[in-house]
């Protein structure tokens, strides 16, 4: 038997207003806080912000996961496949060490290119739609839940 005087987690409070996930998605495609449009998501390449910086939305409870990646692949497969297939259709005589070269580069720029992308936009996309604790608003973190902060290391006495 279920208990009732459990509020589900992922419910969204009663006295918010809607979020629009397609402006929200915008931001975060370009790297932006999905709150404000201003402050940025990632700290660095692939490491997340605990919070904004401008507006103070927590981002440390995001569950990208592997996700990213996941769309990352299936979208530089089929940007190469069909640039592989033209390519060759179009001059069918080039070298193999054209091939060689070319995809594999291709392959990795694209991907590093596209995927801290696809992840500030899978993170604001899961800010519109409540997901993952991103239905408080503004409730401050535990020290133990923002793992991207770095932590103090305690001092061991000299005796």
């Amino acid at each position: 038997m279920l208990d009732e005087t459990i509020p589900h987690a992922t419910a969204p409070n009663a006295q918010q207003g809607p979020r629009s996930a397609w402006a929200a998605l915008k931001r975060g495609l370009r790297g932006r806080c999905p709150a404000c449009g201003e402050g940025r998501i990632l700290r660095s390449y692939l490491t997340v912000n605990c919070s904004c910086s401008l507006c103070g939305e927590e981002f440390y409870h995001h569950r990208a996961d592997d996700f990213p990646p996941y769309i990352t692949i299936f979208v530089v497969g089929h940007i190469l496949g069909a640039l592989m297939f033209a390519v060759d259709d179009v001059w069918p005589d080039l070298p193999i060490a054209f091939h060689y070269v070319t995809w594999p580069l291709l392959c990795i720029l694209l991907s590093l290119w596209l995927l801290p992308i696809f992840k500030g936009g899978l993170i604001a996309y899961q800010w519109a739609l409540r997901m993952h604790g991103f239905e408080t608003a503004h409730a401050a973190p535990a020290a133990s839940e923002c793992l991207d902060q770095p932590k103090a290391i305690p001092q061991q006495s000299a005796a």
